[in-house]
Formats: C-alpha cells, sequence, structure tokens
C-alpha cells in the first residue's frame, strides 16, 4: 500500500522558531522595527539604576546641581520608556498577528488540499485542536504574553553590560553565585516540562476527540444504550489530562526555586559591595546600581517564571501546528498531481463527456490485506451502472477510487483516456463528482447549502436546477422556500432531503460521471421516489454509476457491476 504520513502527537519541540522562521521571514522588516524598538524601550529601564546610583553619589558629595540633572534625567527616562514600549507593543502584535493569520490561513489551506486518504486517518477533534485551539492559544500569547518575554531578554543582556561597566568584580562574584544555580533550576524544569507539557497537549486532544465522536454518534449511544461505556471512556480520557496537567504544574514548581536563589545573590552582593565600598575600591552608588539593577533582574526573572509555562504551551502548540503544516505539504504522487510518462505535459480534456476506464486497480487501507484487487472494468460514456455488493465489499472504496478522491496503491483510473491522478482538483471536479452517502451541510439557508459549488451560482440558476431536477415542490414545502434557515442542517432534514441536496449541487456542476453512493439507503420511499426521478431526469449523455441495495433502484438501471466478498468484480 503506499505510506502516507501521520501527524506527530507529541512532534519534536527542538529548534521551533528556526523551523517557523520560513513563515515568519514576510514580516522581518516589521520584527526588526518591533525588537528595535523593545531594545530602545529596555535600555531606558535599564539606564534608571545608573541615574539613581549617580544621584546617591552627588548627595553624599552634597552636590545639589548634580542631584537636580539625575532627577531630571529620570524624569525623561520615565517619559521615553513609556513611549518606546507603547510602540514597541503595537509593532510588536500587530506583526505577531498577521504571522498568525498567514498560520492560520495555511493550515485550513493544506488540510482543505489533503487526501481524503490523510483526513480519514486522523481523529476530527485532534486536527480540529490544531487548527482551532492552539492557534488561538498562539495569537493570545503574541498579543499578551510575547512583548515581555522579549522585554525580559533585552533587559537580561543590558543589565550585564552595565554591571560590567561598573564594576567587573562585583558582576563576577553576582555569576559565581547567581548564573550556576539559576542555569541549574532551568535545566531542571525544561528537562521535566517538554515531555509534560506535549503530554498535555496531547491528551487535549484526544479529549476533544472523544468529544466530537459523541456529539457525532448521540443518537446511536441513546437508543442503543451506549452512554455508560462512553461515558467511562469520556473519563478516563479526563483522567489522562488531568494527570498530564499536575505533571506540567509539578514542573512548574521547580522554577520557584529561582526565588531562593535569588535570596542568596542579593545577600553575596551586600556583603561583597559592602566590604569593596569600604576599602574605598568602588562608590557607594555602585552598590546601589547593583543592588537595584539586580532587583529589577530578579523582578524579571520572577516574570519569566511566571511566563515561562505560557511559552512552554505556546511552543509545543506551535510544534503541532508546524508537524500538521510539514505534514499537509505538497508532496509528489500525494498532494500533487502525477505528471505524465516522460515528463511531459497531459493533454487537454477536450471531450465534455468521456468513458472511465479502470485498469488492474489495488488498494488496501492495511498493509497485507487488500480491500481491492485488481480491479478491472470499463463504463462508456453515458451509461447508467449499478454498483452492488455485500457490505465490506469495496463499494464506497471503489467509489472514492474512481473519483480521484483515493489514490491507488497500483493500477489505474482513466477519464477519457487520462490518468485522475495527472488532474489538476478543479479540472477533476468538473468532470467527475460523488455524492457520498452522509451529505455534509453548513449552518445558513438552503441557498446557501446549495451554492457551496464552484462557480457561485446565483438564485434564479439554482432555481433553474431544483425545478429541472422535478424538485420544485419539495423546495415549496419547506418554510421559506431557498431561504429557510436549515440551522446547523442535518437536524431539520431527513437523509433522503440531504441527498436531494447533494444531487442538486451535481446538477449545478454538470459533471461527466456522476457517483452516488448508497443514495436511497435508510430513507423513505416517498423521498426515495423524488430522487429516483430526479435522477431519471439528469442529461441522458452523463454518465452514471449508483451503489445501491434498495431493489427498485437496482431494477432501474441497465446494467449492474457486483463485487462479491473477495473484491472480485463480475458485471452484467
Amino acid at each position: 500500500m503506499a505510506e502516507h504520513q501521520r501527524l506527530t502527537a507529541t512532534p519534536d519541540q527542538r529548534r521551533v522558531l528556526r523551523r517557523a522562521w520560513p513563515h515568519m521571514r514576510p514580516e522581518r522588516r516589521g520584527i526588526t522595527l518591533a525588537l528595535l524598538a523593545g531594545a530602545a524601550a529596555t535600555a531606558t529601564t535599564v539606564a534608571v539604576p545608573a541615574v539613581i546610583g549617580a544621584g546617591v553619589d552627588e548627595i553624599l558629595q552634597r552636590d545639589r546641581t548634580g542631584l537636580f540633572t539625575a532627577v531630571a534625567a529620570l524624569t525623561a527616562l520615565a517619559l521615553l520608556r513609556l513611549v518606546l514600549f507603547r510602540q514597541s507593543e503595537l509593532l510588536l502584535i500587530s506583526v505577531g498577528e498577521r504571522v498568525v493569520r498567514a498560520l492560520r490561513e495555511l493550515a485550513v489551506t493544506r488540510l482543505s488540499r489533503a487526501p481524503l486518504r490523510f483526513l480519514e486517518a486522523h481523529p476530527s477533534g485532534d486536527l480540529l485542536r490544531r487548527t482551532t485551539t492552539e492557534i488561538a492559544d498562539l495569537a493570545n500569547f503574541v498579543r499578551s504574553q510575547l512583548p515581555d518575554v522579549l522585554t525580559v531578554g533585552a533587559y537580561l543582556v543590558f543589565t550585564t553590560v552595565l554591571l560590567l561597566t561598573y564594576s567587573p568584580l562585583l558582576t563576577l562574584a553576582l555569576a559565581v553565585v547567581f548564573v550556576p544555580a539559576i542555569v541549574t533550576v532551568l535545566r531542571l524544569f525544561k528537562k521535566a516540562a517538554n515531555p509534560a507539557f506535549a503530554a498535555e497537549a496531547a491528551a487535549a486532544g484526544t479529549v476533544a476527540t472523544t468529544y466530537r465522536e459523541l456529539v457525532q454518534s448521540r443518537e446511536m449511544l441513546q437508543t442503543g444504550g451506549g452512554i455508560g461505556f462512553w461515558r467511562e471512556r469520556f473519563l478516563a480520557d479526563h483522567e489522562r489530562r488531568y494527570r498530564a496537567a499536575r505533571r506540567s504544574q509539578r514542573s512548574l514548581f521547580l522554577i520557584s526555586l529561582a526565588r531562593i536563589v535569588q535570596s542568596l545573590t542579593t545577600a553575596v552582593l551586600l556583603l561583597v559591595g559592602g566590604w569593596l565600598a569600604a576599602r574605598g575600591s568602588i562608590s557607594v552608588g555602585t552598590v546601589v546600581v547593583f543592588i537595584l539593577a539586580t532587583r529589577q533582574l530578579f523582578d524579571s526573572a520572577t516574570q519569566a517564571s511566571n511566563l515561562v509555562g505560557q511559552v512552554q504551551i505556546s511552543l509545543v502548540g506551535l510544534a503541532r501546528l508546524l508537524d500538521l503544516l510539514t505534514t499537509t505539504a505538497p508532496r509528489a504522487g500525494i498532494h500533487a498531481p502525477r505528471t505524465a510518462p516522460d515528463d511531459a505535459a497531459p493533454a487537454p480534456i477536450t471531450a465534455d463527456r468521456g468513458d472511465l476506464e479502470i485498469e488492474d486497480l489495488r488498494y488496501s487501507y492495511v498493509a497485507g490485506t487488500e480491500v481491492l484487487g485488481g480491479i478491472s472494468v470499463r463504463v462508456e460514456a453515458g451509461e447508467r451502472v449499478g454498483l452492488v455488493g455485500p457490505t465490506g465489499s469495496g463499494k464506497t472504496t471503489l467509489a472514492k477510487l474512481m473519483t480521484g478522491l483515493y489514490t491507488p496503491d497500483s493500477g489505474t483510473v482513466r477519464f477519457d483516456g487520462h490518468d485522475l491522478a495527472t488532474l489538476g482538483p478543479a479540472e477533476l471536479r468538473r468532470r467527475i463528482v460523488l455524492i457520498p452517502q452522509r451529505v455534509h451541510l453548513i449552518e445558513g439557508t438552503l441557498l446557501d447549502n446549495l451554492r457551496l459549488v464552484p462557480g457561485d451560482p446565483d438564485e434564479q440558476r439554482i432555481a433553474e436546477a431544483v425545478d429541472h431536477l422535478g424538485l420544485a415542490d419539495w423546495v415549496r414545502s419547506l418554510d421559506e422556500g431557498l431561504h429557510t434557515d436549515l440551522g446547523r442542517g442535518t437536524g431539520r432534514l431527513s437523509a433522503g432531503e440531504l441527498q436531494l441536496i447533494g444531487l442538486v449541487r451535481a446538477a449545478l456542476l454538470d459533471p461527466a460521471v456522476l457517483v452516488l453512493d448508497e443514495a436511497t439507503a435508510d430513507i423513505d420511499p416517498e423521498t426515495a421516489r423524488t430522487l429516483e426521478t430526479a435522477i431519471d431526469t439528469l442529461r441522458t449523455d452523463r454518465t452514471l454509476i449508483v451503489i445501491a441495495h434498495r431493489e427498485a433502484t437496482i431494477k432501474r438501471l441497465p446494467r449492474i457491476i457486483r463485487l462479491d466478498e473477495n473484491a472480485l468484480l463480475a458485471h452484467n
């Protein structure tokens, strides 16, 4: 079987920002301006202890002019800091929001173009979380925490330069006491936090998937008595998420050790600074600068400890999003149409109608177990064919292969002599359309749902298609006709009425080949007759392939193709 990449529940978090840079590159100018403004704002904050230290020395020397100068400088720094920080935040948030928007749009685009086999292989709850919740978390981080993170980082750099300028010896004492201890704390945190936060994100995705399954299968669970089983499963998933969250919180507790390190460092600075000042090696103002600067440094460290959990969550979410974007990136043979033999461009399809040929088709969901093995058949243009067989014989799989939704492991499906794998999505959907057994709706009116086809047909064109199919009476029976609000759709319409909507969509596309998957299964006889009549009114030169169980539907079709349990093809 063809190999398809799978998403990773806990993707690699190393070099996440480096891997994300290609998505940020278009905003590099804005990022640079935001960083420069942030650096300038941080520099004004770092300069405050130096000005205060100078003011202390002026007081000790009884220099009133120097003291007034220091006060004026502090006032100017406060005003400048306010302006620069505000501008920096605005620039950074604007750039960040544009990057997040681009990531969100790219994720939706990639998923919309991903092979059906990829989408079916992953829990819908996990895909939904990666493209909604985790992007929303990332956007919130950009708005709320990212400016603080960059400020803390810049403050660490500028403060180190300031302290080295005033007293290399006292800076060395600070480094010897503070740096090894805080590095040890951070290493312990990173070792515990990386797997903990990744596991929590994966557990949250599982909970979302389980809940979505409940919503989708609520009727079956209620009527079949499966609520108890589902509840146990849901509670078990919640328990795993709870344990993962506790593990994350335990890792955050390690950051509190930084407070002990800060207290010890302050004590050492007072002792060493007082000793050096008493010897005349440094001024009292220098000691004040060190105490104030390190106090701000420790406040920044505390702020960083409060931010580190959110940073970790955002990095995990970004890693999971990048995993989705990488996995769904167009790849030859999977996400992009295959080229024609000898790298020649495929000849354009000129005929409106054409034969559908299936040659030695093989397909497996699981390696070593073929669902379809060596299928070959030809359906001529305009032919009406029924596809029948027992449950599990591969009818729906064959329908998805002959409409290009699946790519065969081997063999070929051709329309008018053209391999479907060489056709672009727009060309393929213009020629071949599948109406699935479960027709999906969006929240809105009937008209909104019928417009979900290429070309954005207007109301008049839709009304003409409805009338041509003989469905005008059905539409008039609804509260407001085409403008009837369906809400969330499936609750207001029967299974047969959903199929009618799918049929109108297909008629608006006017495909050369129309495949209906169990269109009349599990619907009432009256709606089934309406549907079958509508099918009969389609253009006679259209190829029609119907997967059916109803005897009345099968009898209306002049040719029947049968699949047996071994997926061997027989037709008459």
